[in-house]
């Protein structure tokens, strides 16, 4: 064969020195994928942050200042932050590791002549590989040996039809072999192979996470706030006589505060929570912002195949001589009742039913085998044969016992040309042809009917008409025929069987439960039209007065066309890869966060194109599972819904943080500009507002991330975060809290400052601090009283308050920390003045809440 003589091998094999030269020549079978980052590279990485930057540049300022105590404590805190953020991705990257070793397949080759077992990595261009029934093909290559070959071309191309494959047939890596054997010689591996080509595509395509992006937009806001307000500050400063040192230390611990700096760290342990609630969930998440994004989604778009079917085909109706029957039953367990006119009938009172279900199963080649370990039921073989034996089964019939009675003679396997399969079997001392296949081909070679035992004359249009009738109700349908003669002509037909791929148990409700939460769901699919439709209805996708738009109608409409359209399409069919690439472009084109989900090889460019990639980890292929943000462990399609919910909730977290760190920063402004305008002494030392940034708030904002979960987080009303994270709703109450802490805290100042100024800054200091201790109470909800919330619901707050009161007094008695702070003791009664007025931001945030609820 002239593909033998081009690779340089023969049908023996290549032998051990050849096979040696091969891999150093073409490398591995393996597929192309970003370099995996060691420990330091990660590390290094959770300080490229805008943010993070600015708070660099601030600890070297400090440091050439000679501020010591200063320049330990930030960098104390940007070392925890990247130690957490290292730590939790570490972690996700060796779950994805080991992951990828747990599917790491094997392949069987002849090499010097036998036949070897190797890692399918080991194979080169030029070796003979053995394909059995039920084997994943290791690499592309071409038939130079066939015996009834058919191959799952699913995670290729879509379609869950297996294909016939002849010699000198190519067949690709990834794909699966539903029957019978061959041999094949190896012409392209690893990168060089079809998947290989769409895994180095994916490595051009660059998205972010909606997380990601809206951290960037913050940053640049605080960023260009921080430099207007301390060159602001920093001339009001010396324009009232300040040192220029005093005000340069003053800005850069200014800007320390307003730099939410503990927002990374926070966010990092946020996020690290909620991947590891979700991995008990069995959904990886492989990127810390991706459990978030989820909960910001517009659109979820689902592959049907393997994501909301479960690629089971089942018989659940026959048309046999005008009437249909209804069979029930669970995907390929073989039970389940008849009916007949919507009564339970017994099969065995009908014989042309049995008759039926007699030569199907017959002629169907396929295994159904059930795993106790696994409690499920798996099938070697074409999945629509599988349907047939097991439809046989309900009626009565088991494969075995039938191949015994009526001994097959011939088998013709699918012929892909003709688009039906043949069998002979020798039947009350006969030979009986039985023929199944596309309806419009067996239709076409039948020229009579079997009714009652006898052939009778047929009527095509009305059998035409029953047939358009099941595909309406979107169910593959499978014509069978037969003929007591070796001639492939004047067929009796005998009826049709209506299969479904059987739609996951939680898809309709998880579909409808991500509708009430105000996502809408859209099905992208390589299926007919009208098959596509009634599956979708089935999901709760589609709905009367949507629209379907086919591959081939995409490919005659411009962009511009398909956006006016876009909103009312629910349902995309026979689509090809490059229609999901572009359906996802158009949906983020328009502003639209899209969550795709996918398993197969050609689902990889549209999984990273979009916002959110979700691949399926039990039945998706290698390169979707690199390709995605999260991994599906069990395949559940509810787990979506959970996502979206868990990021919905870490959304909220968020933004009790950020109001929380914001509305301090802010307060801590309000306090120094206002001193400045006002000709009065600095209110806070340096090193007081470090304090406060890194102890008081620290704490605080780290145990609110511990408030359980909000109600309606999955209602319509939900409203998701802008580019900024920063709604109206946070901006009125930030502007509020930092009226109030800012206000109060310089009241209390100006009453000690011109008798004591060591007792003012201790005052400026505590109250402060007792502001932020009842402002983390205050930013639990935003609509909730604090007082109608149980305290203990978030025992981390509790302690985190305690301890941060243990704290301050520490900071007030203790002589050492005097010494460091510029504190002094302070009174009974001052204490009791510093509550009072510290309390007044509860009255105001509990009045704005008082209202809101009215309204």
């Amino acid at each position: 064969m002239n593909i033998l003589k081009e690779l340089q091998t023969s049908p023996k094999g290549l032998n051990d020195f050849e096979v040696k030269k091969r891999i150093e020549n073409y490398g591995k079978n393996e597929l192309p994928e970003q370099k995996t980052e060691n420990i330091f590279s990660i590390f290094i990485n959770q300080f490229k942050s805008p943010l993070i930057y600015v708070l660099l540049g601030a600890c070297v300022i400090v440091s050439l200042m000679g501020e010591w105590v200063d320049t330990i404590v930030i960098a104390i805190a940007l070392i925890l932050d990247a130690v957490v953020g290292t730590f939790q991705e570490g972690k996700a990257r060796n779950t994805i590791l080991a992951l990828k070793n747990f599917v790491e397949t094997k392949a069987t080759v002849l090499r010097n002549g036998r036949e070897v077992i190797i890692p399918d990595k080991e194979i080169v261009p030029g070796d003979v590989i053995i394909l059995q029934e039920g084997e994943k093909i290791p690499a592309d290559a071409k038939i130079i040996l066939s015996n009834d070959l058919r191959v799952d071309e699913a995670v290729m191309t879509g379609e869950s039809k297996p294909v016939y494959k002849n010699i000198e047939d190519d067949i690709l890596k990834g794909t699966m072999v539903i029957s019978g054997n061959a041999k094949a010689v190896v012409f392209a591996t690893g990168k060089n192979t079809s998947i290989g080509k769409i895994a180095e595509k994916i490595s051009e395509i660059d998205t972010e996470v909606p997380l990601k992006k809206n951290i960037k937009y913050l940053s640049k806001i605080i960023i260009r706030f921080v430099l207007f307000l301390a060159l602001a500050i920093f001339i009001i400063g010396l324009w009232h006589n300040h040192s220029i040192k005093e005000m340069f230390l003053a800005i850069v611990s200014l800007s320390v505060s307003i730099i939410p700096e503990g927002l990374p760290v926070i966010i990092t342990l946020i996020l690290a929570m909620g991947v590891q609630r979700m991995g008990k969930r069995n959904a990886l998440v492989k990127k810390l912002q991706a459990v978030e994004g989820l909960g910001q989604a517009d659109i979820i778009a689902v592959d049907k195949t393997g994501t909301i079917t479960k690629n089971e085909l089942v018989v659940n109706k026959v048309f046999i001589n005008n009437n249909f029957y209804e069979v029930e039953g669970i995907g390929y367990e073989p039970k389940g009742d008849i009916k007949l006119n919507h009564e339970y009938i017994n099969p065995v009172d009908n014989p042309d039913l049995v008759y039926l279900a007699k030569l199907s199963s017959l002629c169907a080649e396929a295994r159904t085998m059930f795993s106790e370990q696994n409690n499920v039921w798996h099938v070697s073989g074409d999945p629509t044969e599988a349907a047939i034996l097991v439809f046989g089964q309900k009626i009565g019939f088991h494969k075995e016992e039938l191949n015994k009675q009526y001994p097959k003679l011939e088998d013709n396997g699918f012929d892909y040309q003709k688009k039906y399969k043949s069998s002979f079997h020798e039947m009350d001392k006969k030979k009986m042809l039985v023929v199944m296949g596309a309806p419009e081909e067996v239709l076409e070679i039948c020229t009579k009917m079997y009714k009652n035992g006898r052939n009778i004359a047929i009527n095509k249009k009305e059998i035409q008409k029953n047939f358009e009738k099941m595909l309406n109700e979107g169910l593959r349908v499978i014509a069978v025929a037969q003929k007591d003669s070796n001639k492939f002509e004047e067929l009796s037909f005998i009826g049709f069987l209506g299969m479904k791929d059987a739609l996951r148990l939680e898809v309709a409700d998880s579909v409808l439960k991500a509708q009430n939460a105000g996502i809408r769901v859209i099905m992208i699919t390589g299926d007919h039209k009208i098959t596509a439709k009634s599956i979708a209805k089935e999901a709760g996708i589609y709905f009367e007065g949507d629209k379907i738009i086919t591959g081939p109608e995409l490919d005659n409409m411009s962009d511009s066309e398909i956006a006016k359209e876009i909103d009312k399409i629910s349902v995309f069919a026979r689509v090809n890869p490059e229609h999901k690439l572009r359906i996802v472009n158009l949906f983020r084109s328009q502003d639209k966060k899209i969550a795709m989900t996918g398993d197969g090889v050609n689902d990889a460019p549209s999984l990273v194109a979009a916002d959110l990639g979700i691949s399926m980890g039990q039945k998706g292929t290698d390169v979707a599972k690199e390709a995605s943000d999260i991994i599906l462990l069990d395949d559940n399609f509810k787990t979506i819904v959970s996502a979206i919910e868990e990021g919905r909730g870490i959304y909220k977290s968020i933004k009790k943080v950020l109001l929380y760190l914001f509305s301090t920063g802010l307060a801590e402004v309000i306090l120094i500009l206002t001193a400045l305008l006002l000709n009065m002494p600095l209110p806070l030392l340096a090193v007081q507002i470090i304090w406060l940034n890194f102890v008081t708030d620290g704490i605080l904002d780290a145990t609110l991330i511990f408030d359980p979960k909000e109600d309606n987080l999955m209602h319509k009303k939900f409203q998701k975060p802008n580019k900024w994270l920063i709604d109206k709703v946070m901006v009125q109450r930030l502007v509020i809290l930092s009226l109030v802490m800012g206000i109060g805290t310089l009241l209390m100042f100006k009453q000690y400052y011109l008798v004591d100024m060591t007792r003012a800054l201790t005052i400026s200091l505590t109250v402060l601090a007792v502001f932020q201790w009842f402002n983390a109470w205050n930013c639990r909800s935003e609509t909730k009283s604090i007082f109608n919330k149980d305290i203990f619901s978030n025992k981390f707050l509790v302690f985190g308050t305690i301890v941060v009161v243990l704290l301050q007094l520490t900071a007030v008695y203790n002589p050492f920390m005097q010494s460091i702070l510029g504190t002094t003791a302070l009174t009974i009664q001052e204490w009791g003045y510093i509550i009072l007025i510290a309390s007044s931001v509860i009255i105001v945030e509990e009045g704005r809440k008082f209202i809101t609820r009215a309204t």
